[in-house]
């Protein structure tokens, strides 16, 4: 099993009373809420803990694109995600992702990717997600009912970029182009492997099938809600004839370990309270405007996360409290043995080979979180980081460049003189 450390990037420094004097994390949030000054330390902060993951040992790190917001700060996982390829060496680099229906030209995706492909001598994961309606149809005003044909096109552009080594020409509904010659190219042939970030979209699943790509269950309430999406996807890949091997898919789950549960009950509970009660306040009039979501998913009664987010934000008049956090399962906690037992079970009843974990949420701070990676990667990660692996074959994995034909970074003051 591969286990990745994800991180979101939420602004830490939400007021107490941002409910009440806010509608919505996303989209209209309050401008002068964001202080400048505060988001610098933030950043690097940030960084730190995504290169230290990487030290640590997780098989990859996972960086994501959101707009607008106080819930993720990156409108470009491209810029930390090139930092990180120069930073570290081994570890896997998921970009989950560009949101490419807001790419115009789409071809751009491709040519920075490339970029970070090359740069880190071949470890980047591609992530293609459609995007939430509120960063799509709202902070970059996409009209939702084109939102899935510009993806799909912008899509094929960039495959087509990647994969041909002649100059072509581009005639879509959406991208025009008479010269398509993308420099850079990858590394990874014939192109990084592709993850698709999903909520539960029928076609999203039955795409993943017909590409051969991850899906990947970017799950905000855990393993026991998450179970009915993940059966619903499993059981679409049989009737569409694919074999159920759980390197097929990805899952989200929010994780705190300590020496003792009565120490991880206290240690994170006030992150796990501000995620869920200040990052996940999101109006339920961004969440699914009028031809965002398909009719097939429509019909299945598959709800998507953010609307689901936004209905509990509307329930609950304060923060949720932490006992019912951890009683319906949205983070896992307690000692190592307890999260691996935990997490194992996760894996094989979602039947997920590729676990992303969030091990900082909400404003937990630098050095909990190192402590919370620290704890996971020497206790747990051995535990359950050989699942499936006599099993199955992830052929949804980077392949790099050997070690040795790698570049190592290093400072000017250490180059050899000429």
């Amino acid at each position: 099993m591969k286990l990745l450390w994800f991180h979101l990037m939420p602004y830490t420094e939400l007021p107490d009373d941002f409910r009440e004097k806010n509608s919505s994390v996303w989209v209209d949030i309050d401008s002068k809420l964001f202080k400048p000054e505060r988001a610098h330390r933030m950043y690097n902060e940030f960084m730190d803990e995504l290169e230290y993951a990487a030290e640590c040992g997780f098989d990859g790190i996972c960086v994501n694109e959101h707009h607008s917001n106080g819930y993720g700060l990156m409108p470009s996982p491209n810029l930390i995600a090139a930092s990180l390829a120069r930073r570290t060496f081994d570890t896997a680099l998921c970009v989950m992702g560009n949101s490419l229906a807001l790419y115009n030209p789409a071809v751009r995706v491709a040519e920075e990717m490339a970029m970070i492909d090359c740069i880190s001598g071949g470890r980047l994961i591609a992530g293609f997600p459609v995007g939430s309606a509120m960063d799509t149809c709202y902070a970059y005003a996409q009209n939702p009912s084109m939102l899935r044909a510009r993806y799909r096109e912008a899509h094929d552009l960039i495959i087509r970029a990647w994969t041909t080594e002649e100059t072509f020409a581009f005639n879509g509904r959406y991208n025009q182009h008479r010269y398509v010659n993308a420099w850079p190219r990858p590394v990874q042939k014939p192109h990084p492997p592709i993850w698709i970030p999903g909520g539960g979209s029928v076609e999203t699943w039955q795409w993943c099938a017909e590409m051969d790509y991850v899906y990947a269950y970017l799950s905000y309430f855990g393993f026991r809600e998450g179970n009915a999406t993940m059966q619903g996807f499993w059981d679409q890949m049989k009737e569409l004839g694919k074999d159920p091997n759980p390197f097929r898919a990805g899952f989200l789950q929010f994780v705190g370990v300590a020496e003792t549960r009565e120490e991880a009950r206290k240690l994170y509970k006030e992150a796990g309270e501000y995620f869920y009660g200040r990052c996940l306040h999101v109006d339920q009039r961004f969440t699914n405007p009028p031809g965002y979501t398909t009719e097939a998913t429509i019909r299945a009664k598959v709800t998507s996360m953010m609307s689901l987010a936004a209905a509990r934000a509307q329930v609950f008049a304060k923060a949720q409290e932490w006992d019912e956090i951890l009683e319906k399962g949205y983070v896992i906690i307690g000692t190592p043995d307890e999260v691996a037992d935990q997490l194992r079970n996760v894996a094989t009843t979602l039947n997920v080979g590729h676990l992303m974990l969030l091990l900082q949420y909400g404003n937990m701070t630098r050095d909990v979180t190192q402590y919370n990676t620290r704890l996971f990667a020497e206790q747990v990660l051995p535990q359950i980081g050989d699942l499936f692996d006599n099993e199955w074959e992830d052929r949804w994995w980077p392949q790099p460049m050997p070690p040795e034909a790698r570049a190592t970074p290093h400072s000017l003051s250490q180059a050899a003189a000429p």
